[in-house]
């Protein structure tokens, strides 16, 4: 894995300079990289021994044109939109980046649609997981968040799709968001299922995970671009 680059004084390396990718089947998840500041108060508590301790994050994304930037992760196996990547090696990379001894790992899904899991990366078990995920979760049942055309039901969901860049106070722009709403209630509904985060310890400078344990990405809705945000805490 490669840095798009080090900001001498701990700022950040703004994520709008980071390229701009599209996936394209099969997409795979990728290595975007940058430095958080290396004192961050949490959420606005007053500064800890954890806030102070060197921090270090990136993000995982799909995409040709980050080629410059980025290190693939093989293999994948996708069946019926669902797909598992295992992104263990670029997280034992990014911990060796920074150096860190001991301290923890957060990883965290950043879409509605994709989860993270830990278990074993093992092919025909991919393919049990993605048939069961298929029968407690059927693609074709219905499901109200699926009723696109009664939708957005409550003002509250109004504001939500405004607050996303989308005027549809105007009739054409209702249309517009409508038509490219995905029928994906089952995939949430996975999401929500397997969780959206884990956190790691690391010791002596190792993720300290069983033997046939990998740490997964989950997409479930796919394949499409994802990322992952992934933040190395310690010293």
């Amino acid at each position: 894995m490669k840095y798009l680059g080090r900001a001498g004084n701990g700022s950040y390396i703004k994520e709008e300079n980071v390229v701009a990718c599209s996936a394209r089947p099969p997409a795979c998840p990728r290595v975007l990289a940058r430095l958080l500041p290396h004192s961050i108060a949490m959420w606005g508590e007053p500064p800890s021994l954890l806030s102070l301790l060197p921090s270090c994050s990136a993000g995982f994304a799909c995409g040709d044109q980050a080629e410059r930037a980025v290190e693939d992760v093989q293999p994948t196996y996708e069946h019926d939109g669902i797909s598992v990547w295992d992104i263990t090696p670029q997280i034992k990379e990014l911990i060796k980046e920074c150096g860190m001894r001991e301290g923890f790992v957060n990883v965290i899904s950043r879409h509605t649609t994709t989860a993270v899991m830990i278990n074993e990366y093992e092919s025909r078990l991919i393919k049990d997981l993605q048939s069961y995920f298929l029968k407690i979760a059927p693609p074709d049942d219905k499901y109200l968040h699926n009723e696109i055309h009664l939708r957005p039901e409550t003002e509250e969901d109004k504001r939500r799709v405004l607050q996303n860049n989308w005027d549809i106070n105007d009739p054409n722009v209702l249309e517009a968001w409508r038509s490219q709403e995905p029928f994906n209630a089952h995939s949430h509904l996975l999401s929500m299922m397997l969780g959206n985060s884990e956190s790691i310890p690391v010791s002596d400078g190792k993720l300290a995970i069983g033997q046939w344990q990998s740490v997964m990405l989950v997409d479930l809705d796919g394949p499409r671009t994802r990322t992952v945000g992934i933040q190395v805490f310690g010293m």
